[in-house]
């Protein structure tokens, strides 16, 4: 390899790089000679300037040649003050020419540059010519990183960052939705609800009463005993405290209402007890993987009455409702 010493020890990506540099610095060379020779031509052409004179001797020079003869005082000061102004004139010209100059050679080099870096490489010495100049300009770079100006991008998932007016209007649709449903709510406990029970003393006596979903069970047993009161003696002379409602063989405790049992399906003994109506299954083929759609009439009944017969059918049956139960499957009969 020309250039290299006999003991030379590289891979072909140093002998690349040595080559590629050697041909930088010739270059390099080449145009500050025609630099330094273009400027020796531009003083020979102006015949001011001369090499190796400072510019008082060439001031003189000029005014020499200008006042040759007999000349009077006011024209000889115009031609020193003349020739003063055209020597500063030249000098502006020559360094604005310079800069230009250097101007337009950084700014080939940076095109250059960019062809480089924008071209495809098909070869394999380009190849390594690139990958080279690439480790160049990150050793030349390292010292001197530019980044651009630093912003949010808009792909980036940032809903679990704390954001103070995302967290204000999630609250206030909170708001505004628990109010709604509350008014919905609020809806469904005035709706009319029309209830068939039975009076049991021994024996059934079927009556039907009007009363509002959101009704608690005791309001439900005070309407009853007004309703009963005419026709059963006992019923008028008794309290709403010793009244029991009795629904699918479940005691309903008088603070729990309609509503309650409604909205959470709640399941009896013997069938639902969100069903206030009577119905039967009309089914003509059973089938046991469907559970049956039936609701019997609750019992309303005095305490005296079951704490005396609670150890007969049907009031054998019949034990205190609790939410936490669950009932899987309906039954008639035994516990």
């Amino acid at each position: 390899m020309s250039g290299m010493g006999d003991g030379y020890v590289g891979t072909s990506q140093d002998g690349v790089r040595i080559r590629r540099l050697q041909k930088q610095r010739e270059a390099e060379r080449r145009k500050i000679q025609e630099l330094k020779s273009k400027t020796a031509s531009g003083q020979e052409q102006s015949g001011l300037l001369q090499f190796g004179s400072s510019s008082c001797e060439i001031l003189d020079t000029a005014f020499k040649k200008e006042t040759v003869g007999l000349v009077t005082r006011e024209e000889y000061v115009e031609k020193r003050v003349n020739i003063r102004n055209k020597f500063e004139e030249e000098e502006k010209e020559k360094l604005l020419k310079l800069l230009q100059e250097e101007e337009e050679l950084q700014q080939q080099k940076r095109s250059k540059k960019r062809k480089i870096k924008g071209s495809s490489r098909l070869s394999f010495s380009e190849d390594l010519d690139n990958d080279s100049d690439e480790d160049d300009g990150e050793n030349k770079s390292s010292g001197n990183v530019r980044y651009g100006k630093l912003g949010k991008d808009p792909s980036v998932e940032t809903n679990f960052l704390p954001d103070s007016e995302r967290e204000a209007e999630e609250q206030a649709e909170r708001e505004r939705l628990k109010k709604q449903w509350t008014r919905e709510q609020e809806q469904i406990k005035n709706e009319p609800l029309q209830i068939t029970y039975s009076y049991w003393d021994g024996t059934g006596h079927r009556r039907v009463i009007q009363v509002r979903k959101g009704d608690a069970i005791g309001n439900f047993l005070r309407a009853v005993q007004q309703q009963l009161a005419p026709d059963f003696r006992e019923i008028r002379t008794a309290s709403v405290e010793n009244l029991l409602y009795v629904k699918e063989d479940l005691i309903i405790p008088h603070q729990h209402s309609f509503y309650e049992l409604i909205i959470n399906k709640a399941r009896g003994k013997s069938g639902p007890l969100f069903h206030f109506d009577v119905h039967e299954d009309v089914r003509t083929i059973a089938d046991a993987t469907i559970e049956k759609d039936e609701s019997h009439a609750g019992k309303v009944v005095e305490r005296h009455w079951y704490e005396k017969n609670k150890h007969i059918f049907p009031a054998s049956r019949w034990e205190i409702y609790d939410p936490t139960k669950k009932w899987e499957r309906y039954t008639v009969h035994g516990d």
